[in-house]
C-alpha cells in the first residue's frame, strides 16, 4: 500500500496503452498482494476514461478472482457495453500475468435533478481529534508495531471511533458487529471529482471486512485468521470531498460458512455521500 498521498494520486495516474486499455502501476511495498482497494480504484479510474464528461460513475460492482502480485503492473481492459440515452455501463477486466484477477461492473449516468432524501449522520460521534489513530489500535489487537501499520496506511488519516465489542462504544444488541472510523487523506486533493471518487472507492476496502470479525476476538492481519474480499459492491449518492473528514459508519448483519458481510455507510459534512456492501472470507485458522 503507498506510503504517501501523492504516491496514491500516482497510483490512479494510469498510462493508456490503447482505446480502452490501461495500466496500473504498483507502490513501492514490501506485501505480496496487492491491496483490493488499490485494484478497485484503478479499475474505477479505468472505466471514467471511457465515459463522456457528464457521465459520473453511481453504482459500482466488483468481483476479486485472484490476489493480485505486487511485482508486476496490472492491465485494465474496458468493455463498452451500452451508452444509451441517459447511463453509460461499461465492464473492466482486470489482468496480470496473463491471467483475470478481477471483474468490475459500473453504471454511470449523468446529473439530473429529482426527488431528495437521505438517512442522516448517526448522533453522539466523537469529534475525530478526539478518536484514537487506527494505527495505534492495530498494534495494540494485532502486537505489531503502530509503525508498521502507519506506513502501509500512510496516505490515509483514519481515526478509531469504537466498535461493539465488549464494553465498547457502539455495544446494541440489535448490531452485534458494527465499527465507526472518520478518514480523510492525508493531504489536500486536487478539485477533481474523478480523483475523489477513486480514492473513496479505495478507503471504503480499507476497514469493512474488519467490522465482521468484531464479534470473535480476531482481527485482520491476525495469523488465526485467513482473510480476503470476494466482492465489494459501492453506490455514489453525492458529491464528496475525500480531504475532508467522513465518516464511515459499518455493521456487519451476519458472518457464516466462513464468510462475512459487511455493509457500510459513508458520512461528509452530516450528508450521507455513498454505501458500501461487502462480503469476504473470514476463515480461523488453529494455530500450529
Amino acid at each position: 500500500m503507498p506510503e504517501s498521498l501523492d504516491e496514491l494520486v500516482s497510483l490512479m495516474d494510469l498510462e493508456e496503452l490503447e482505446v480502452g486499455l490501461y495500466r496500473g502501476r504498483q507502490p513501492a511495498t514490501g506485501m505480496q498482494r496487492a491491496f483490493g482497494g488499490q485494484v478497485l480504484s484503478q479499475a474505477l479510474v479505468a472505466c471514467g476514461r471511457t465515459v463522456e464528461p457528464d457521465r459520473i460513475p453511481h453504482s459500482v460492482h466488483a468481483y476479486f478472482l485472484l490476489p493480485g502480485s505486487t511485482d508486476a503492473p496490472i492491465l485494465y481492459d474496458v468493455q463498452n457495453i451500452r451508452d444509451g440515452g441517459s447511463f453509460s455501463f461499461r465492464r473492466v477486466e482486470a489482468r496480470q500475468h496473463g491471467k483475470v484477477i478481477f471483474y468490475l461492473t459500473t453504471s454511470c449516468h449523468g446529473v439530473e435533478q429529482g426527488f431528495e432524501h437521505a438517512d442522516p449522520a448517526p448522533d453522539g460521534v466523537p469529534a475525530p481529534d478526539d478518536c484514537p489513530r487506527l494505527a495505534d489500535l492495530m498494534a495494540e489487537l494485532s502486537g505489531r508495531p503502530a509503525e508498521r501499520w502507519e506506513r502501509e496506511w500512510g496516505a490515509l488519516d483514519v481515526r478509531y471511533v469504537g466498535d461493539s465489542r465488549p464494553g465498547g462504544r457502539l455495544v446494541d444488541p440489535r448490531h452485534p458487529a458494527r465499527a465507526q472510523v472518520w478518514v480523510r487523506t492525508a493531504g489536500t486533493l486536487p478539485d477533481d471529482p474523478a480523483l475523489h471518487r477513486a480514492v473513496l472507492a479505495y478507503a471504503s476496502d480499507l476497514t469493512l471486512l474488519g467490522v465482521s470479525t468484531v464479534p470473535h476476538g480476531v482481527v485482520i492481519g491476525s495469523k488465526r485468521l485467513q482473510a480476503a474480499s470476494i466482492d465489494h459492491a459501492m453506490w455514489f449518492h453525492r458529491p464528496i470531498r475525500v480531504d475532508d473528514w467522513i465518516l464511515y459508519d459499518q455493521v456487519s448483519p451476519s458472518a457464516a460458512g466462513g464468510r462475512g458481510m459487511s455493509s457500510g455507510r459513508l458520512f461528509a459534512d452530516g450528508v450521507l455521500g455513498a454505501s458500501v456492501a461487502q462480503e469476504g472470507l473470514i476463515r480461523p485458522v488453529e494455530p500450529r
